[in-house]
This record gives C-alpha cells, structure tokens and sequence, in this order.
C-alpha cells in the first residue's frame, strides 16, 4: 500500500523548520561577518555624513612637540586634512601616541569643528647608560628611551651599573653643581649598589661617599681650585672618609680597589 502522509504533522513542524533556517542562516551570516561588516559600512556613512556637514580636520594642532616629527605623528595616527573629524577618538589616538619613543604622555581633544588639539609632554634626555657592553639613552626618571642612536647624544654623561639608572638624576645634579669640575668627567660607575666612583679624564677615579655626595663634590671642586690636584700624577682620589682627603699615585692598586673601580660588587 502507498504510505499516506501526515499533513496535520507537517503543518505543525513547518514553523519550527522555518524558525531553524532563519537561525541557521543567522548563524552563518555572523560567522562569515556580514553583521560586522554592515555595522561598519553604517559607521563609515555616518562619519562620511558628518563630515559632509562640515565637521572635517582643517587643522592639527601640536603642543609640546620637540624631538618627535610632525610626520611621524600624523602618520601614526593616520590623520589626514579633509577626513571625518568625528572618526578621531581621542582615547586610541592618545594610546598610539604614548608608545612613540619620545612621547611619556598625552592628550588629543576634538576642537568642533575642525581643529584637532594635541599636547605633548616629551622624555628629555638625561645620560647614557652603559650596561653588559650595551648602551642606551636613559631619560630623566632613568627609563631607557627605546630605539635611540646613543651615538647622537654622545655628550650627554656615562653612566655604568646595574641600578645606576634609578640614581643618575641625583648624580648629575651634584656633578652639575661644579661645572668645572663636571666637564672633566668622563664616566660615572655605580658601586655595590651604595655610591659612585667618577672618572675624571678617562684616568682618575673620584671615590664619592654614600652620604653627602654633594659636600663631597663641593670639597674636591675647592680643592681643585686651590691646588690642582687632579693635574698631578694622581690616579685615585677617596673622598669616603668625611674628615680626609685621600690621593694615590701609586698604579700598584690592590685588588680590591681595582674591582670597585670597574664597577663590581665589594
């Protein structure tokens, strides 16, 4: 016999098929990324419209900026004159900014409606920093500034250790205090993670104290003046003890005096 068909179940299951369909098609569609893509053909014809109104980039604006190129800003934030000021978001734009290598901070404001304000707050360049044979440009909070040519700032002072970035600010402003005296330096070493020793011409090492750097400083640069000491055959001056000025000649150093002088742990 010819089998009969059950239209009463038929009508009853053809809304829930076609409830699968619309589902399944549903799905597909968010899977290939239709949804994503008219989304954002929306956004774009709503930006376009803004702009068409008038609300177009006329003009940036830049604060602040010194070793950073213009260029280099407009490129990394894809701005171009004409375009939709509203497609600008200050949060990403800010985001972009802050990872260029001479920019710590900054802001972008949308001035409607054309203008696009931005403010920079640059790293300024502190010293050079001598590390495992590698040296780079530290700034003044003592953090590397990546992707500088050291050799550019070859005047800037040379500091080697491990921690000599945290306290080479202090450092320097001591060594600034003495101006004369400061431009003989060839080299700050950080020792033990306790003081410096500084190089003086490449062939005197100026032991400074933990304590009271600066009065120690002071007291050479005197010293200095009086009696041009560091024009002698001198090759260690030790300023560590407070009520003393300690000077050798003699090139037969200890061993221990030689490793501090490098740099190493005592």
């Amino acid at each position: 016999s010819k089998p009969v068909l059950n239209w009463q179940l038929l009508r009853r299951a053809a809304p829930f098929c076609a409830v699968a369909l619309l589902l399944g098609g549903l799905a597909w569609l968010w899977q290939d990324g239709w949804f994503g893509r008219q989304a954002e053909a929306l956004r774009l014809a709503a930006l376009q419209g803004t702009g068409d109104l008038g609300l177009r980039i006329e003009e940036v604006y830049v604060e602040g900026r010194n070793r950073t190129e213009g260029k280099t800003i407009l490129s990394r934030l894809g701005l171009a004159l004409g375009d939709p000021i509203l497609a600008v978001d200050p949060a990403t734009a800010r985001a972009e900014l802050e990872s260029l290598p001479w920019i710590k901070s900054a802001s972008v404001e949308r001035q409607l409606p054309g203008t696009v304000f931005i403010r920079l707050q640059e790293r300024q360049p502190l010293a050079l920093w001598q590390q495992q044979g590698v040296i780079r440009v530290i700034d003044l909070e003592g953090q590397v500034i990546p992707g500088i040519e050291p050799r550019r700032f070859a005047h800037l002072p040379l500091v080697v250790g491990k921690d000599a970035p945290a306290h080479a600010a202090k450092l320097i402003a001591v060594m600034n205090s003495e101006p004369e005296l400061r431009n003989r330096v060839t080299a700050a070493v950080r020792v033990a993670g306790r003081r410096w020793n500084i190089q003086i011409e490449g062939r005197i090492d100026v032991r400074l104290p933990e304590d009271n750097a600066a009065a120690a400083w002071a007291q050479l640069a005197r010293i200095e003046r009086q009696q041009g000491v560091l024009s002698r055959d001198v090759i260690v001056v030790d300023l560590r003890l407070p009520d003393r000025l300690g000077v050798r000649t003699d090139r037969e150093m200890e061993p221990s005096d030689e490793a501090e002088i490098k740099g190493e742990s005592t």
